[in-house]
């Protein structure tokens, strides 16, 4: 029986700005889930938490060699890469590179510019298109907290 299955870990990296202003990548979990039927007469499945905000949804299509010079996110997002691979540099210098099936959570807004650097740097990787699914909320937080989405 699935209840009695352990609950599903589902992992997310998230870029977050600390209290000196600079960007920096950590790997999440999201663990709270429960197990229900999303609609009358549905089978159970495991959901998450819900996060009730107004949200613009869209596809995005990086081109082979893009390169986006350093930025912050416009908004609080969700970004989940369909095909191709997509990496983001933190202003900390660490890179992460996300395929198809990773999950990333875009949270830099309100970054000091440090040395030509303020939020993050991306970039397509290798010779494919990095095609992404964003899903962008319309408020921030007037303090970010890594690993929110528990």
């Amino acid at each position: 029986m699935e209840r009695d299955k352990p609950k599903p870990n589902v992992a997310y990296w998230h870029l977050y700005v600390d209290e000196d202003g600079i960007s920096h990548q950590v790997e999440c979990a999201m663990t709270d889930f429960e197990l229900a039927a999303i609609q009358p007469g549905a089978a159970p499945q495991w959901q998450g938490r819900k996060h009730h905000d107004g949200m613009t949804v869209m596809v995005t299509v990086l081109p082979v060699g893009w390169v986006g010079a350093w930025h912050e996110n416009p908004a609080p997002q969700w970004i989940i890469p369909l095909s191709g691979t997509w990496s983001v540099e933190a202003m900390d210098g660490i890179r992460r590179e996300f395929g198809p099936g990773d999950i990333s959570f875009g949270e830099d807004q309100g970054c000091e510019e440090v040395e030509g650097r303020k939020g993050h740097r991306s970039t397509t990787v290798g010779d494919l298109p990095a095609t992404l699914m964003i899903v962008q909320f319309d408020t921030s937080r007037d303090k970010t907290t890594p690993c929110r989405f528990g």
